[in-house]
């Protein structure tokens, strides 16, 4: 089992200068995966709440989410959302401990699957993925500006 910090990604080293100095794979025997173009239909019927999930993660996440390598850890986590629907209405109506202990185990595995997929600040960090920033005055008043046309 590893501990300390994860490796740094590659693409995070090369961005960054390759600080460390170490070798690098070399880019030609990098293969590229392909860049989704539009979401994508899941394989498996989603209910409302994981079915809302879906198309979240693909709007907001299509520059690295591979329609060819993704989609799988995707559905799962939008089926664990429709599932952590159902269990916390049935934790709300009987107050079960028994199913209150499931649906924080099921979070759990629902924030580390988005974790997985970059959905966290530091793992879009780690992806080498924009910052969150709070806009200036002046963005702000531009951005009205630009949506009235």
């Amino acid at each position: 089992m590893q501990t300390g910090r994860p490796a740094k990604p590659i693409e995070q080293k090369r961005l960054l200068g390759n600080p460390g100095k170490r070798a690098l794979p070399d880019q030609s025997s990098i293969t590229l995966i392909p860049m989704a173009e539009s979401t994508p239909e899941p394989t498996r019927p989603l209910l409302k709440y994981g079915r809302e999930l879906w198309d979240k993660v693909w709007d907001t996440g299509i520059n690295w989410i591979s329609p060819n390598t993704d989609t799988e850890l995707l559905l799962m986590t939008c089926e664990m959302i429709d599932e952590r629907w159902n269990l916390r209405v049935r934790v709300m109506q009987n107050n079960d401990t028994k199913d209150r202990r499931g649906l924080r185990e099921l979070d759990r595995a629902i924030v580390s699957n988005l974790s997985l997929l970059g959905f966290s600040p530091s793992d879009r960090s780690r992806l080498g993925l924009a910052e969150v920033k709070k806009m200036s005055k002046l963005e702000e008043l531009m951005t009205k500006k630009a949506q009235r046309g």
